[in-house]
């Protein structure tokens, strides 16, 4: 039932590492959250991202991709305590 969709899927994620594959949906995440016109939610986004590139294990993704989550760490809460609301 499920397996041609799995298959596909799988073929498709065996060519990226899990950094790209959670970098593509970080920016799809935010992309989502952009009608929302909240900045609050944009930067829980960012922070719960940050917290999955950091817990990332390293043999998944390389190291550049800590790199990022510490940075999305440092810009998630500024957003979070800018936001009006």
């Amino acid at each position: 039932m499920f397996a041609v969709p799995l298959q596909l899927i799988d073929n498709f994620l065996l060519q990226y590492n899990a950094g790209q594959a959670l970098l593509a949906l970080f920016i799809l995440a935010t992309l989502g959250a952009l009608p929302l016109k909240s900045v609050k939610i944009i930067g829980i986004n960012t922070v719960v991202f940050g917290l999955i590139f950091m817990l990332t294990p390293g043999s998944l993704a390389p190291v550049q991709y800590r790199f990022l989550g510490l940075a999305l760490l440092f810009v998630g809460p500024l957003l979070v305590i800018s936001a009006r609301r």
